[in-house]
């Protein structure tokens, strides 16, 4: 089965939600059982599900987090790109990041790589 355009975009609309809601369960829900994240690139990969379940509670667990689409999602051959804007704590301290995720779809058409664009000059303390 090959996902199509429209069911990568709704996807990636669908994390930004979940992340906006803090709703670990349906992030981990979008994922691949063997699922790698890097974030930020550059960082090592966690991969499978366990370390993706503790990395969402860790950056969702304790914070309130907002996140919002800044743009339009981006779909080639079986990736996604989206650009959006995350506010939560960093350090106790607010703050606001500006990502590019992009996703890697499998045949079943949940996440099989997330790797998350930003660094320190995308990060803005408020």
């Amino acid at each position: 089965m090959t996902t199509t355009t429209e069911a990568m975009r709704t996807a990636m609309q669908r994390y930004v939600e979940l992340v906006d809601a803090g709703d670990v369960e349906g992030i981990l829900a979008l994922y691949a059982d063997d699922a790698r994240v890097e974030d930020p690139v550059g960082t090592p990969p966690l991969i499978g599900r366990t370390a993706i379940e503790r990395f969402y509670q860790k950056g969702l667990g304790r914070n309130k987090v907002h996140a919002r689409l800044t743009g339009p999602v981006r779909v080639a051959g079986n990736c996604a790109a989206m650009p959006f804007r995350i506010e939560l704590e960093w350090g106790g301290q607010p703050c606001t990041i500006m990502v590019i995720d992009v996703m890697e779809f499998n045949e079943d058409g949940r996440f099989q790589s997330m790797k998350a664009y930003w660094g320190v000059d995308n990060l803005e303390l408020r």
